[in-house]
């Protein structure tokens, strides 16, 4: 087999290779202590985390739980792929650990900058960047207008303020969105304001990479993850194949330093998509003796993707249908060129993919080309009770399936009052990823739901509110105080609903768990995001892989919204463990019904959907001033979310948009 000729010159390789090494320990980092902020602002054993290594000797062989580590799998296959040469391997890792490893990537980058003269590299790099273009072209286009989908978000968010909104809530409600949330600043549990991130910026070194440099060394680093060039004879505890969660996290910091806006990257990650799926489809067995001047010239010529990307009106891309075995078939088959020739197909090629994505037939043809297992996350539906869990299945939303997406998101609603607010809540938001919500005993779901919502309007429960006294619910709950005997026993007859719907929502954490371990997903990286009881439900999923998984391989970001979670007694730190980037809790300290529901645990052990876990790594954001009460997450959860601004790696949240 004749390995293919990198792109990038051998220093460009080293460099860019080191430059990833590090971005991968800054995520570490991140797990314990968000990105942007200083040692000293934070304390605890997170500088710790961040100063325990220093550069040289044998340091790094001390701590195999470092995801530089060879023994993680995360570096070394990327190294082999990029051809770096094995005896400076060690010193990359050394360097990506050492404490002041944020002073090379200027100058890292800067032996990025070096140009050889060769207009052949020029042509190829021009080639790429042009179909990276095509390719985000090819999304925007295949997206659903921004205005259209927040105006039927709209109508759906006064669907539910008629509704379920209480009679002073409405009242005001007109005069909140009309506030400019001067107190709305999201703090962390260092105080440190997300809202200025001080290296949540270009590095200013990045200026000296032209734009087709920077897609192409991402690309090649991409495309290294994924080929996964392990040998028999490594250790690694990694214990599936496909794109890594904690690549992801690293490819994201590292093109927020280069200055590329993320959407060129999933551009990126689409072409490696096509171009897998091609070569798997085309079953070309000779594919690997081509030399490097043949296969340039066939790849030149588009013939492989475009056809690919055509054939039956169906791109051939890696979609919730391609399973743990064909992910790696398809990247497999890639080894010797990824990274290489493949992405320099010229525009015409890729053009062609992405004007194809907007013409799928949907999700049955992909699911037959790969057999039996292209059921995925789509075809998970319970066969039988298992348990006591009657229902849980996903389903798909958006338009972005069966498009090349890299990247799934799962969405987990737990305060609904008819089956449809299982996905009506999310459809509002503007995401390029493969998205699915799970819809999970529904009938214990909404009885809770309209228990909670028929006590809030209630004569009792009104004159309680009239009164002023469910403001001070909260405090006296925090406080330990004694509740007004009234409202014990006006919420008494929730109990069992709430009881019931918490059990439920444990199992239900436990199914999902079991198919993001079965890869139903296809070994891609995963958001998962829930509010009210699916927020407990994406807690106890980390909690279940917590017990078998031994790092972050599956799930790269966490959002929970008005959690009922125990902050005292649940293990939280080791549940942070799971997730590769950011992990946000949202809470509401004016979250009265949440507190009246799960108020048994609440006066010894805390509730994280009204107050601060202030766990290190996770981030604490206060929405008190954008909703009315617990319901609101039904239509204020998209606003959140937005706010959030989950792409950026750096912790951050929006006072407006």
């Amino acid at each position: 087999m004749v390995e293919a000729t990198s792109n990038l010159t051998p220093s460009q390789r080293y460099a860019a290779s080191t430059l990833f090494a590090i971005a991968l320990n800054q995520a570490q980092i991140s797990q314990t202590k968000p990105l942007g902020i200083s040692p000293t602002d934070h304390g605890g054993d997170n500088g710790e985390s961040e100063n325990r290594l220093t550069a040289g000797g044998d340091s790094i062989s001390q701590d195999e739980d470092l995801w530089v580590h060879e023994v993680s799998g995360l570096l070394r296959p990327v190294f082999r792929c990029l051809q770096i040469d094995s005896p400076a391997w060690h010193g990359i890792e050394e360097i990506a650990a050492s404490s002041p490893a944020k002073h090379h990537i200027g100058a890292l980058i800067k032996l990025i900058s070096d140009d050889d003269g060769s207009s052949d590299m020029v042509e190829k790099e021009t080639a790429l960047a042009k179909a990276a273009e095509a390719m985000v072209q090819g999304i925007q286009r295949g997206s659903v207008s921004v205005e259209a989908k927040k105006e039927k978000h709209l109508e759906y968010e006064n669907e539910c303020r008629e509704k379920y909104s209480l009679p002073e809530a409405q009242s005001g409600a007109a005069d909140k969105e009309t506030e400019s949330h001067g107190e709305e600043v999201a703090k962390d549990s260092s105080g440190h304001n997300p809202d200025v991130v001080e290296d949540g910026k270009p590095v200013e070194e990045a200026a000296l990479l032209s734009h087709e440099r920077k897609i192409s060394v991402l690309y090649e680093l991409l495309s290294a993850c994924l080929a996964d060039k392990h040998e028999d004879k490594d250790e690694c505890t990694r214990s599936r194949k496909g794109y890594d969660a904690r690549h992801h996290v690293a490819l994201r910091l590292l093109a927020t330093w280069l200055d590329i806006q993320w959407i060129q990257m999933e551009g990126v990650e689409t072409m490696a998509a096509c171009s897998a799926m091609a070569l798997q489809k085309s079953g070309d067995k000779e594919e690997e003796s081509l030399s490097p001047e043949s296969e340039w010239d066939k790849w030149k010529r588009g013939g492989i993707v475009g056809a690919a990307a055509l054939t039956g009106g169906t791109l051939m891309a890696i979609t919730g249908g391609l399973a743990a075995p064909a992910i790696a078939a398809g990247f497999g088959a890639l080894a010797p060129t990824l990274g290489t020739l493949v992405p320099v197909i010229g525009a015409s090629g890729f053009a062609a993919a992405a004007s194809a994505a907007g013409t799928l037939t949907g999700s049955v043809a992909v699911a037959a080309s790969f057999g039996a297992a292209g059921a995925g996350l789509a075809g998970f539906k319970m066969a039988r009770r298992t348990g006591e869990i009657e229902e849980f299945e996903f389903k798909a939303i958006g338009e972005n399936h069966n498009q090349g997406r890299l990247a799934v998101e799962i969405l987990v609603a737990g305060f609904v009052f008819k089956e449809e607010d299982f996905v009506k809540p999310w459809e509002g938001l503007t995401s390029n990823l493969e998205r699915y919500t799970v819809q999970w005993e529904s009938k214990n779901i909404i009885a809770v739901s309209t228990a909670i919502q028929d006590w809030l309007t209630s004569r009792v429960a009104m004159e309680l509110m009239r009164q002023g006294a469910m403001y001070t619910v909260l405090s006296s709950l925090l406080a330990a105080m004694a509740w007004p005997a009234t409202i014990l026993v006006a919420a008494d007859f929730i109990d069992s609903k709430w009881s019931i719907a918490i059990d439920r929502s444990d199992k239900a954490g436990r199914l999902l768990a079991e198919a993001l371990r079965k890869g139903l997903q296809g070994n891609r990286p995963v958001t998962l995001v829930g509010f009210s009881l699916g927020a407990r439900v994406v807690f106890k999923c980390l909690q279940a892989l917590s017990e078998t998984e031994k790092n972050a391989e599956i799930v790269e970001r966490v959002v929970l919204l008005g959690a009922p979670i125990s902050i005292n007694n649940e293990n939280w730190r080791d549940v942070r463990k799971m997730v590769a980037g950011r992990f946000i809790n949202v809470y509401a300290t004016n979250d009265w019904t949440l507190g009246v529901a799960f108020r048994a645990s609440l006066l010894t052990q805390g509730l994280a959907g009204i107050q601060p876990v202030c766990i290190p790594g996770i981030e604490d954001v206060d929405v008190t001033d954008m909703v009315e009460g617990h319901s609101s997450y039904l239509w204020k959860t998209q606003q959140i979310l937005e706010r959030l601004e989950l792409d950026n790696p750096y912790p951050v949240f929006r006072n407006t948009l």
